[in-house]
């Protein structure tokens, strides 16, 4: 897996306990693997978060701490991907959280699943 994106947590990226907020550290996994689809698939695509698998928060981050994010492919279906995302503290290598399985699906103009036209040959 290669850890593509970095961000420092901040005084505002915590909860009430001193840690990094969940919520937070969730949605950037979310971007940062949407981000990550599009740049497997191809830019011309709508993709939305269709599902994300059970979240298992391995150990917390705290202020001053940098993370990386990794995100890999595990499967590409006709209309989906399915990717597989960790993040870690990027000093320790410390596992913050691994997430199984988020699939994003590519949306026509109706707003229905459509095919994505991705191939091995579109490489």
């Amino acid at each position: 897996m290669q850890f593509y994106s970095r961000k420092w947590i901040m005084p505002e990226d915590l909860n009430p306990n001193g840690s990094l907020f969940g919520g937070k550290l969730l949605s950037w996994i979310d971007a940062e693997s949407a981000i990550f689809a599009m740049c497997q698939l191809g830019k011309d695509r709508h993709l939305v978060t269709k599902f994300i698998s059970e979240i298992n928060f391995v150990s917390s981050g705290k202020q001053g701490d940098i993370i990386e994010m990794g995100v890999e492919v595990r499967k590409i279906g006709n209309t989906s991907i399915s990717l597989h995302a960790v993040v870690r503290n990027m000093m320790t290598k410390e596992v913050i959280i691994d997430i199984s399985d988020i699939v994003f699906v590519n949306l026509g103009a109706d707003g229905k699943p459509q095919a994505h036209g991705y191939s091995a040959e579109s490489d």
